[in-house]
């Protein structure tokens, strides 16, 4: 196959997670005691539109994962790519033994529909319900119901819209020169349905 004058070969490469980007997320979990912690995923996305559902995939040896199994709610913070570093701290440490809101220097603030903290820093927070779990293998899924979404005001349009740009989502590359990567993403290349447009006019 030639591609822009350029001959394309394709290899066939073991098996692995090489989608690519992925959303990073900051779950926020409390376990019966009230403890609260954050654990960083990428492993995560978008499974219903109505009722909009969301999934996290946890190996079931971190310490988030019991909490889950105590209490199923978490709060999916989503992270700026100008707190990357503080991203990438809380998902290095345990919260077993350390506390990752100290740590990170984040801010937990009381969600309004579910039993998890909020991060007050974090532009965009998906409040959700575990409604079903799945043991997979390395990991096991946890599919949930986002029951409430907060956002800071500023980062909203007259419509109530989110400013993708202004929020500068921070994305992962699982296998990235042989090492997971953070990205940023903020230019937007088009919209839904703009190949329409594009057929009228040729």
């Amino acid at each position: 196959m030639t591609i822009r004058g350029k001959v394309i070969k394709h290899r066939v490469l073991p098996p692995a997670t090489c989608l690519m980007p992925l959303p990073v997320v900051l779950a926020t979990c409390r376990s019966a005691a009230g403890k609260d912690n954050i654990i960083t995923i990428a492993w995560t996305g978008v499974v219903c539109s109505d009722p909009p559902m969301i999934s996290i995939a946890v190996r079931p040896s971190r310490f988030s994962h019991e909490l889950l199994a105590q209490n199923g709610d978490f709060v999916a913070n989503l992270p700026s790519a100008g707190t990357m570093v503080h991203a990438d701290l809380c998902g290095t440490l345990s919260g077993r033994d350390r506390d990752k809101f100290a740590e990170a220097g984040w801010t937990p603030i009381g969600a309004s529909q579910v039993n998890a903290a909020i991060i007050k820093e974090c532009p965009v927070a998906l409040e959700c319900r575990t409604r079903k779990k799945l043991s997979l293998g390395s990991h096991d899924l946890f599919l949930a119901e986002v029951l409430a979404v907060q956002a800071h005001e500023e980062l909203l349009d007259a419509n109530g819209r989110l400013d993708i740009e202004a929020i500068e989502p921070l994305a992962f590359c699982p296998n990235c020169k042989g090492v997971g990567q953070y990205w940023s993403l903020k230019e937007a290349l088009g919209h839904y349905g703009v190949s329409k447009e594009h057929h009228k006019r040729v």
